[in-house]
């Protein structure tokens, strides 16, 4: 039995090793063909099979969907070049060792080619051999390796933006995680193939050239050969060994001919699955440029002198070739009418289907649309750049309020207009905005040395004063101290002002049970104690929301969640554990608010304001609800005022308050006065002193 089983296994490595021995073979029969003498049968053999290996990968390269599918033509326009270079080598050899036994001392094939396809004539075997090598060398050679050279550098150029492209469409939730791997992979093959082509186009250059010295020097050695050893006369030696010459010449050419083909229809195609022969049919097979043409050389074929059957009959051909396209193109249009109408019979019977929870679709937490002339934005074909701004927000975002910001999706929409878009949260709209894509926005940031020419608008994100410029104002904006953003940074902008406000919305039961995942992996212990056996996970969701709502980062979940233990037991109101959590957070809280700095520059209200606050709230019994209008109002004027002063020094607003006005007031001046934070006293660090700056109420 082992015996057995270690002769299967030999079976088996034996196959294992004799796969892809093919080609390492062909290339050192090549180099035998170079170095070894070669009879002329197996001469006839070898060109027959170059001939046809030539016609193989002509027809591949025709019948292939796109360039990448035949990703191995590089190599095999290499090893062919080196066979055929082999084989003139060979045949060299052959000529001048047995050229003057007679035509067939080379071999049937160039006996052939020499004496049947020119006629046994050399001089009309020398022109067309020349008019062959120009048409494959000065024609196409040179015009696919120019195209090589133009494909390889636009592909590198392009492959950085190809990749931002994938990244966006998968941060953007348009595609799968496989999906990008296999885009990301085929982005790579396309370099490389084309780098490859651009190298192999300088094979079939360089063969060509060697076609013509090949030529000269086997005329020459020829002469020498067959005059000096073999004692034939001039003419006789000429005509022998040219006729061999040319012969073995137009066989390495025709391969070489076929394969400089069948590299200038590899570069020219376009990298996309399209049979080629139905892409000649679709885009030649216009009906009306057939009639045109059939009716000129219709004409031509009745002028007298004309070969009037050569272009009746051609213009016959097309005539009908034109009717039998417009026909067809009826026959589909007819076919895609009734396809439709029966649709339409079968959409109206599933109209009358109830309906399922399948066709209630589920809205966008973030959405985007846009008018149809600021699709160009969000197409990165087109060089638009908004994906990879978005990208950039959601993980500056994510980072800085310590959760993951869900995807935007992006759709065009005809009924907006046409040079405007709209941001909805929650399936609502939450902001709007209006650009000139293609121009820049010059901000005027609260001082500027002077105007700018161009359209006067508002910044769609803080409704800062702004000019639309065009790009070439760029520097001069800047001169006079305006900052200057494009569109789409306008829109980024816009968005993560937009989410930044509005953090409390984003975050659900799902995102907190994912940070409370990741916590557990490295404390398992603190969250185990916390849900549900503490507090409900709606609690720890609302606390969380209150904090981003504040405009408190929850990336410290840590600190956050060992506080909720602590004070679960004791309460489970939200509005009281979160203060309990923000004095856990104060250094956090402070340090965004001021840095580093040892002194906190802060707003406070008049004992006696504060006071008839407090009598206000508890008299009501529900917050907020007991401020009487007109104080309401003189607080807001007071505090705008004081908070507008410390913006116009540069430094932060902090209003400092008792803790159970805190939550009130913190609501009070989170729409009215944007960039006012709200501190109690407990929440200032032991080692941080505070310098009032002023004081609303006295």
């Amino acid at each position: 039995m082992e015996f057995k089983a270690l002769l299967s296994q030999l079976n088996k490595d034996k196959k294992e090793y004799a796969k892809g021995v093919g080609t390492p073979l062909l290339v050192l029969a090549a180099l035998g063909m170079v170095i070894l003498p070669l009879p002329p049968f197996l001469l006839d053999i070898l060109f027959s099979f170059n001939i046809a290996l030539a016609l193989v990968v002509l027809l591949v390269t025709v019948y292939t969907m796109k360039p990448l599918e035949f990703g191995m033509f590089p190599a095999v326009l290499l090893i062919a070049t080196i066979m055929r270079l082999a084989l003139n080598v060979a045949s060299t050899r052959v000529v001048l060792l047995e050229g003057h036994n007679g035509g067939d001392a080379a071999g049937k094939v160039i006996e052939a080619f020499g004496s049947v396809v020119i006629g046994g004539n050399y001089a009309v075997g020398l022109v067309v051999f020349l008019i062959l090598i120009i048409i494959n060398f000065v024609v196409i050679t040179k015009g696919a390796g120019r195209i090589s050279e133009v494909s390889a550098r636009f592909t590198l150029d392009a492959m950085p933006g190809k990749q931002m492209a994938i990244d966006a469409d998968l941060n953007a939730g348009f595609i799968s995680a496989e999906d990008a791997r296999a885009r990301r992979e085929e982005v790579t093959r396309e370099a490389d193939f084309y780098g490859s082509m651009d190298g192999a186009s300088k094979f079939v250059k360089g063969d060509a050239i060697a076609g013509i010295v090949i030529l000269v020097i086997n005329i020459v050695g020829g002469l020498f050969v067959g005059m000096i050893q073999h004692g034939l006369s001039f003419s006789r030696a000429m005509e022998v060994y040219t006729l061999l010459t040319i012969g073995d010449g137009l066989v390495a050419q025709l391969p070489s001919l076929l394969l400089s083909i069948g590299t200038a229809i590899v570069v020219t195609r376009q990298n996309e699955s399209h049979n080629m022969g139905e892409q000649f049919k679709t885009q030649l097979g216009n009906e009306k440029s057939l009639f045109i043409a059939s009716g000129i050389l219709i004409v031509m074929g009745l002028v007298p002198g004309m070969p009037h059957f050569a272009f009746l009959s051609l213009g016959a051909l097309l005539g009908y070739l034109a009717y039998f396209t417009q026909k067809q193109k009826k026959e589909v249009a007819e076919a895609a009418a009734e396809t439709a109408a029966k649709g339409s019979d079968v959409a109206t019977k599933q109209e009358q289907k109830e309906l399922g929870w399948d066709d209630v679709q589920p809205v966008d937490v973030i959405g985007l649309e846009v008018g149809y002339r600021l699709i160009p934005l969000v197409d990165q074909s087109q060089g638009g750049e908004l994906l990879s701004r978005i990208k950039g927000v959601r993980k500056k975002l994510s980072q800085e309020l310590g959760f993951l910001i869900p995807p935007v999706h992006i759709r065009d929409n005809l009924e907006l207009d046409p040079n405007a878009y709209s941001i909805t949260l929650m399936g609502v709209g939450s902001g709007e905005g209006e650009l000139k894509h293609g121009d820049e926005l010059a901000i005027n940031p609260g001082q500027v040395f002077g105007p700018i020419k161009g359209i006067e608008t508002k910044d769609p994100a803080f409704g800062l004063d702004a000019v639309w410029i065009k790009p070439d104002q760029k520097d001069e904006a800047h001169s006079l101290g305006y900052t200057v953003v494009d569109a789409a940074t306008v829109v980024a902008t816009h968005i993560s002002q937009l989410l930044t406000n509005n953090a409390s919305l984003l975050l659900g039961h799902e995102e907190v049970q994912n940070l409370l995942d990741m916590l557990a992996k490295s404390h398992p212990r603190l969250v185990e104690g916390l849900v549900p056996d503490v507090l409900p996970l709606t609690t720890v969701v609302k606390v969380l929301q209150n904090l981003l709502n504040e405009g408190v980062a929850i990336r410290d979940m840590r600190s956050i969640v060992q506080t909720l233990v602590e004070y679960g037991p004791r309460s489970q109101d939200p509005d009281v554990l979160t203060a309990a959590v923000r004095i856990s957070l104060r250094r956090l809280i402070v340090q965004d608010a001021v840095g580093n700095a040892d002194e906190i520059p802060v707003i406070t209200l008049a004992p006696e304001l504060e006071q008839m606050l407090h009598n206000s709230l508890q008299n009501a019994g529900d917050e907020g609800a007991g401020i009487e209008p007109g104080l309401a109002e003189r607080l807001q004027n007071s505090l705008r005022e004081a908070h507008q002063t410390q913006e116009m020094l540069g430094d932060p607003s902090i209003l400092l308050t008792s803790g159970m006005l805190r939550s009130v007031l913190s609501r009070f001046v989170k729409h009215t006065i944007p960039g006012l934070r709200v501190m109690s006293y407990q929440e200032v660090p032991d080692e941080r002193q505070i310098k009032i700056v002023s004081s609303v109420g006295q």
